[in-house]
């Protein structure tokens, strides 16, 4: 029993980019979505590259402040907050979401080039 535990016991997440589970992706897919549309890709991939380190403790700090967001947010709400936390506790969460930024922010530029030609 002890060899299972001190086998485990500094375990830590594969390198590379975290997936979301099937309840954490439309949250995390919405604040993407978001970053991309309001034409903020790059200070929100430069902020997310210089807080990278501190991920673990950004989600440890939303797990914190769950209680008063819960007297706030409606029901769904709640539980987007819930498991955008829960994702950001994983070790390549931040390298998901500036990829999934930099393809949303591609696929825009895509379309504002076929706009163009298209005139």
């Amino acid at each position: 029993m002890a060899k299972g535990w001190f086998k485990n016991a500094f375990a830590v997440d594969p390198p590379g980019p975290a997936e979301p589970t099937e309840e954490q992706k439309p949250v995390v897919e919405w604040a993407c979505r978001e970053i991309a549309r309001r034409r903020l890709a790059m200070p929100g991939v430069v902020l997310l590259e210089m807080t990278r380190p501190l991920n673990y403790l950004a989600a440890s700090t939303m797990h914190v402040f769950q209680p008063a967001f819960w007297s706030i947010l409606r029901q769904q709400s709640y539980d987007n907050y819930r498991h955008f936390s829960a994702f950001l506790e994983k070790r390549g969460s931040m390298e998901y979401i500036i990829n999934r930024i930099e393809e949303l922010e591609a696929e825009a530029e895509a379309k504002k080039r076929e706009a163009k030609k298209a005139e």
